[in-house]
């Protein structure tokens, strides 16, 4: 499972295809040094966008590769 907490780093490590669905909600730099360090809600918040909604995207996309 997901949270706000965990850092795109390692939701990319765990989940490949994660990179993707937070390229579709406008982070375009996932893979940047910086960004993998930071966490999804850090992330959501500088890009203006709704962390719990990316959540949900990620976790559900992870429960369809299970």
């Amino acid at each position: 499972m997901v949270t706000k907490d965990m850092t795109i780093g390692e939701v990319i490590q765990k989940n490949p295809g994660a990179a993707e669905i937070l390229m579709s909600f406008g982070m375009g730099c996932v893979c940047c040094p910086s960004a993998l360090g930071e966490t999804i809600e850090e992330a959501a918040m500088v890009h203006g966008i709704d962390a719990d909604e990316i959540i949900k995207s990620l976790n559900y996309s992870k429960e369809e590769n299970n």
